[in-house]
């Protein structure tokens, strides 16, 4: 008989605001995430107050009037797995106005305290960082949406495509301690991470584990379209099902805005063993957003 997984998070049903997750409801102290749906000409209305801001667009478009500017996107993608992401940066202390201006919106956006003031920034699929990573069947793509060295507080942002079969966010890494080199470089972060997976077909489903090295966490999840997994510490490595794509967009935001991590022991030799890359890949390009 199965178990859900307590870091697994579904989607609400019958409701516009499908994600809710904060740091009460997570119990830990940087990330809040959200996920939406609207209609056309519907129009949601927000005040980042102390917090930064991220909102990326999942399908869709949609325009944006606030005091720091205004955006609108023209060439939104029909579903995640049809083009790159669209994705707005808004400060602390930003009242802004969202309208939905196609028949369907459906955004992700996420949250965390900031204290200090970074501008505005509306970032386009032509703009965005696409890198493959990885090797054999361990390659993904990565579009960097709020990479290190953005220009923001703490928040990272970043989707990431899986093609059916392969394992990603592996080898296997963790960022739930501080620790610095004697230069003050950060080689590990405190980041909490939210991971929204979306599939093109319902009975699709991605297998991630998220343990700590004394296994007192030691989780199996199966998430599902539309599910959240919730990384609060520990190792998280992900795996596609096979015939199967797999998206998923993470949030993080903790002490440092950086990807800097520490890989498993275990699995470092990887690094050293791949030979090729998945010519699957990439499975989406700015080209295709219409």
């Amino acid at each position: 008989m199965g178990t859900k997984s307590p870091l697994v998070v579904k989607p609400k049903t019958g409701s516009k605001v499908y994600h809710q997750i904060s740091p009460e409801s997570a119990r830990w102290e940087y990330l809040s995430f959200e996920a939406r749906e609207m209609s056309k000409d519907e129009t949601w209305e927000w005040d980042t107050q102390e917090n930064e801001m991220v909102i990326v667009l999942l399908s869709g478009n949609f325009r944006v009037e606030s005091e720091k500017g205004n955006w609108e996107t023209l060439n939104g993608r029909t579903d995640v797995f049809s083009g790159v992401a669209h994705t707005l940066y808004l400060p602390r202390h930003t009242k802004f106005r969202l309208k939905a201006t196609s028949d369907a919106l459906d955004i992700a956006y996420g949250w965390c305290k900031a204290d200090e003031d970074f501008p505005a920034k509306f970032v386009t699929p032509e703009e965005t960082p696409v890198v493959i990573f990885g090797g054999d069947n361990a390659t993904r793509q990565f579009n960097d949406l709020v990479p290190p060295g953005f220009g923001c507080h703490s928040i990272v942002v970043r989707e990431v495509y899986t093609p059916s079969g392969n394992w990603s966010s592996f080898p296997a890494h963790k960022h739930d301690e501080r620790i610095l080199a004697e230069d003050g470089t950060v080689l590990e972060p405190i980041q909490e991470e939210t991971y929204f997976y979306k599939f093109q077909k319902p009975e699709a489903y991605a297998i991630q584990q998220v343990y700590t090295k004394d296994r007192s966490l030691d989780e199996i999840a199966r998430p599902r379209h539309n599910d959240v997994v919730m990384i609060p510490r520990g190792f998280h490595p992900v795996v596609a099902e096979h015939g199967f794509h797999c998206y998923y967009l993470n949030f993080l935001a903790g002490t440092d805005q950086c990807l800097a991590n520490t890989t498993d022991p275990d699995h470092e030799w990887i690094y050293d063993s791949w030979t090729s890359k998945d010519k699957r890949l990439p499975l989406v390009t700015a080209e295709m957003n219409k």
